[in-house]
């Protein structure tokens, strides 16, 4: 039981035959699929980042029975919760903050499960310690998880129960001695063909009626009867590096998990048939404050490399010594900087769980949430509007080698010297980023990740302590006093 190597990750994905499709066509081996093969290579490199000595000190720590990852440790201080924030950053970095779903992230969630066992332990003392033995079977194995939360978006006007097929969405069919037996689907599973695991729960949301939706559990991805259907990759392999710097390697691989009647043992449920507490869970067991830290530092690492990407982009053409560029960009530099406040807010004024777990403050985290989702869209405007046309005339790696090469070196180049092919991938990078469908996956990300955005403003009115802001509104108040005496009293002043 060790923190594992890229080598080891990827042997276990070969070792683990499981049914995924892309394409119309089963997938025979993901690690040679050529629209996986890359990003399971990036997976694999933050695995190897825990052994490189120049990241190990930040990304692993002592556990109870040898080595884990940072993110498996539950925080106990502020100098815990920065820790944390520094491991985030290492692996947000190594993928540019465009893979939302690095394994640090569910790591981070399964941990706030087992940190507030009592959660489970409302439906019996079995599902408290199966949550637990899971945490540490994961964590001591060093295991990559992914998730599905969502119901199919078939007729959202009507429960899951009251779907036109009653497991549609997926639901319990009956249990068994064994365990449960589950049908339907669910989906965003991200990352699920390279993942080991998968752990499901749900958003809160269910109504009366849903009980045999109200599941939660874990299952090994080459479970029997689970079926991967993969949307359409933005890179079937064919693209080159030069041309598609971020597709071609950054590509998280969505999936429509299908449940044909898998069996879920005992020991991997966590929850089951009780609405109430699966609403509940996702707030009681603290981790909108623990997976929203991971996911706001990865938030600041992906606007820090936008932000990046549109100033080299102004300055390779010089069009930065422009007011109006300026302001844009200005108006970029302080998205980003608000994220890294929000965050260190989070962190300075943390709290405590009953079990001593340090936990980041939730509404600098759900403020986070809100301005990603709204700020990074505007971003991506502003890089597409200082690209303006030239992301759309850039020329192909190929033709760097052609008989037009002089052409493309003499007409592309840049700003003070800048070569055509320094220019052209910056450009290349650029589209991939904001223009190509990769881009608008990475956006449309942001926007929905949280759910939606106008559901999760008025949440957040509802939710919101409007204490200290009524406290001031009232003292106000109590200077304006009686209409009658405040009237008599003006007019004394005139006499």
């Amino acid at each position: 039981m060790a923190i594992r190597t890229g080598a080891e990750y990827k042997a276990r994905l070969q070792n683990t035959p499981r049914e995924v499709w892309i394409n119309g066509e089963r997938v025979t081996d993901v690690t040679e699929h050529p629209s996986l093969r890359l990003p399971i290579e990036q997976i694999a490199r933050l695995y190897d980042m825990q052994h490189d000595p120049e990241y190990s000190d930040v990304l692993v720590r002592q556990g109870p029975n040898g080595p884990v990852g940072t993110a498996f440790v539950p925080p106990r201080s502020h100098e815990d919760l920065v820790a944390r924030r520094e491991a985030f950053t290492v692996w947000s970095e190594a993928t540019l903050g465009l893979m939302g779903r690095s394994p640090d992230f569910m790591n981070t969630s399964l941990m706030a499960f087992a940190d507030e066992p009592g959660v489970f332990r409302r439906l019996g003392d079995r599902f408290a310690e199966n949550i637990q033995r899971y945490f540490e079977y994961v964590r001591d194995n060093d295991l990559f998880m992914t998730h599905a939360l969502i119901t199919p978006q078939t007729d959202r006007s009507k429960s899951s129960a009251d779907q036109e097929d009653e497991f549609l969405h997926m639901g319990v069919v009956k249990e068994t001695s064994e365990g449960l037996i589950v049908r339907g689907a669910r989906m965003l599973a991200t990352f699920a063909p390279m993942a080991d695991e998968m752990v499901i729960y749900n958003l809160p949301g269910l109504r009366a009626g849903d009980e045999k939706h109200a599941a939660v559990f874990a299952i090994p991805i080459e479970t029997p009867g689970l079926r991967l259907i993969t949307r359409e990759p933005y890179d079937d392999g064919s693209r080159n590096s030069f041309d598609h710097p971020l597709s071609t390697r950054f590509d998280e691989a969505d999936s429509l998990v299908v449940f044909d009647d898998v069996l879920v043992p005992w020991d991997r449920v966590f929850l089951y048939g009780n609405v109430s507490l699966a609403n509940a869970m996702y707030v009681e067991t603290s981790l909108r404050q623990h997976a929203g830290h991971q996911t706001g530092v990865r938030g600041l690492v992906k606007m820090q490399f936008a932000l990046g990407v549109a100033m080299k982009l102004a300055q390779s053409v010089k069009i930065d010594s422009f007011l109006h560029v300026q302001q844009k960009l200005g108006e970029a530099i302080a998205a980003t900087e608000i994220c890294r406040s929000l965050i260190t807010s989070a962190e300075t004024e943390f709290e405590l769980s009953v079990s001593g777990t340090a936990r980041p403050k939730f509404d600098a985290l759900q403020t986070l949430r809100m301005h990603l989702s709204a700020t990074y869209p505007k971003v991506m405007e502003i890089l597409q509007t200082l690209g303006a046309g030239g992301l759309l005339m850039m020329p192909s790696a190929a033709d760097f080698a052609s008989p037009i090469a002089d052409d493309i070196d003499k007409y592309f180049k840049g700003a003070d010297g800048l070569a055509a092919v320094d220019r052209v991938r910056l450009y290349k990078l650029a589209w991939d980023l904001c223009g190509d469908g990769f881009g608008q996956r990475a956006l449309q990300y942001e926007r929905y990740y949280a759910g939606d955005p106008v559901r999760l403003l008025a949440n957040n009115y509802s939710a919101y302590d409007k204490s200290a802001s009524f406290r001031l509104v009232d003292r106000a108040l109590e200077l304006a006093g009686d209409p009658v005496a405040a009237a008599a009293e003006r007019q004394g002043s005139l006499l």
